[in-house]
C-alpha cells in the first residue's frame, strides 16, 4: 500500500481536480491539514521524520467528499 506526505497528497488531489475541471482550485498542503481537521481524513501512520501519511484510498474519499464545495467556491457548476 502507498502512502503520501501531506505534500505530495496535495499535489495529487490537485491533479484529481483540474482533471474534473482545468479551472479547479489548488489542494495545499493546509487544506489536507485541514481535512484532517474536519475529519475527512486521516493518517495511516508516520514517516521516519514524524510527518502524517496518507493512503490513496483514504485521499481520493476526502477529495471526494469536499469536491463540489471547492469547485463551486471558485465559481464551477456540479450539475
Amino acid at each position: 500500500m502507498q502512502h503520501l506526505t501531506t505534500g505530495e497528497a496535495s499535489e495529487l488531489a490537485t491533479s484529481w481536480r483540474r482533471t474534473r475541471s482545468a479551472g479547479a482550485a489548488e489542494v495545499t498542503p493546509a487544506t489536507i491539514r485541514s481535512w484532517v481537521n474536519r475529519g475527512h481524513l486521516q493518517a495511516a501512520g508516520l514517516d521516519d521524520h514524524g510527518r502524517p501519511l496518507y493512503t490513496l484510498a483514504d485521499l481520493a474519499r476526502a477529495e471526494h467528499a469536499t469536491r463540489n464545495r471547492a469547485l463551486r467556491l471558485v465559481g464551477i457548476s456540479t450539475r
